[in-house]
């Protein structure tokens, strides 16, 4: 995944869920940009929640001739995960969470262990 390489030290996103668990399997800070829908939640999540992002500023879903966001905007934020000490609290927090959520898909882990049963249960309700 693109997001692993040790080039990569931040992700700017729409705030999609998949993007949103990329980012954090991936154990980067986040800017976040959402768009449209359940976006604006997600953005939450990373921001207040988890504090391991900055936002740019979206305010509501956007539209062809809707606000624009200023390149200053977009500047602090990148600025704001990238360096000093607020950055390197939100990438060890991030950081922490991806390790937790690639155990989590280990063999053993929570999530496969959970898709093992879904599956044996799908499996007993054919016969």
């Amino acid at each position: 995944m693109i997001l692993d390489h040790e080039s990569i030290g931040g992700f700017v996103t729409h705030c999609g869920w998949n993007s949103t668990v990329e980012g954090i399997a991936a154990g980067k800070p986040m800017v976040t940009w959402p768009v449209s829908a359940e976006q604006f939640f997600n953005e939450k999540l990373v921001t207040d929640v988890l504090k391991i992002g900055v936002a740019v500023g979206v305010q509501q879903w956007v539209t062809v001739s809707g606000d624009k966001i200023k390149s200053e905007a977009v500047e602090k934020a990148v600025t704001r995960i990238m360096i000093g000490e607020e950055a390197e609290e939100m990438r060890s927090r991030v950081e922490a969470l991806g390790g937790m959520a690639k155990r989590a898909i280990e063999e053993d882990g929570s999530s496969y262990s959970n898709l093992n049963a879904l599956i044996e249960e799908l499996r007993g309700r054919r016969h």
